[in-house]
């Protein structure tokens, strides 16, 4: 993992964290530290995994290929883009015109197809099979996750002192790959919006499940089922899942707003709505990070 942030690093943005009493948010008694990856090279935490694998792996002359709900597509463009590969993006309806939009003005030839990221995904398989293109997975893919592995490298020195970690999970690449840096070192809380409980449906049966696939977040937070890669790290590390309701997830991105100025997307407010929603109930004096992972919305909409 120290290798791979090397290799990252230099083609990353090494993203803030702030520090603010829980009063400011109505919560008492613990301290936030808010990861601010929302400013990150393509909006959201995603560009940490899409160079890792540019990088990392032998790109043939047909570029690369990714499925995505839309951030990841997003990274991929960019990354292709700054690295002059080949890229071809395929996402579903439901992904949002802000996403869209960005994997377009990066340059990428896009193709949206399908209802839901499974939907995108089974076409970008079928594309890739024919042409040769690298496929970049989103979260299940060694390389992706050691690229987000370099968030948690960072976290780690930038709040030393944090007692807990709040991620946010769809299919399960940041968590995996922040846990797997921290190796047990604090507690790791999943955050899910209970339209789309993938994490916590694969550790109810023991293995990766097809769950349901929806809300308000469904374009970053609902790919079916988590990776086969993340989810041991998951049994091993992860503290435990929590569930949101989507009106949670709207509260907390108001929260960001009317406090903080933050815009974020809904997956990017989903760890902050366990806090606000008290799935997630702080003991006295504990020090709370929040990843605060995506902001590819309309701000206007917000």
């Amino acid at each position: 993992m120290t290798s791979a942030r090397a290799v990252v690093a230099p083609h990353v943005r090494r993203t803030p964290v702030i520090e603010l009493p829980g009063a400011d948010l109505g919560l008492a008694d613990c301290t936030l530290l808010f990861k601010l990856e929302y400013l990150q090279h393509s909006g959201s935490f995603k560009a940490r995994g899409a160079f890792a694998n540019l990088l990392l792996r032998d790109v043939p002359a047909a570029g690369v290929v990714a499925a995505s709900g839309g951030n990841h597509g997003v990274a991929v463009a960019y990354a292709a883009m700054r690295l002059g590969v080949p890229a071809k993006i395929f996402v579903p309806t439901i992904a949002s015109p802000a996403k869209i939009a960005r994997i377009r003005g990066y340059g990428a030839e896009l193709v949206v197809t399908g209802d839901r990221y499974d939907d995108a995904r089974a076409a970008s398989e079928e594309w890739a099979a024919g042409s040769g293109a690298m496929r970049v997975h989103p979260f299940d893919q060694p390389e992706t996750l050691l690229g987000t592995s370099t968030l948690g490298a960072e976290l780690q020195e930038q709040a030393p002192n944090a007692d807990t970690v709040l991620i946010a999970v769809g299919g399960g690449g940041l968590i995996g790959g922040v846990a797997s840096w921290y190796d047990g070192g604090v507690s790791i809380i999943g955050v899910e919006p209970e339209a789309a409980p993938t994490l916590t449906r694969a550790l109810e049966a023991g293995e990766p499940v097809d769950a349901e696939a929806g809300g308000i977040a469904a374009d970053s937070l609902a790919p079916k089922r988590v990776g086969t890669l993340m989810f041991p790290i998951a049994q091993k590390f992860v503290s435990r899942v929590v569930l949101v309701p989507d009106d949670a997830i709207v509260a907390a991105q108001r929260k960001l707003w009317d406090v903080l100025r933050i815009v974020a997307e809904p997956g990017g407010a989903t760890a902050l709505a366990a806090l606000l929603a008290r799935r997630y109930v702080p003991r006295s004096d504990e020090r709370i990070a929040v990843v605060i992972c995506g902001a590819n919305t309309d701000a206007v909409s917000l």
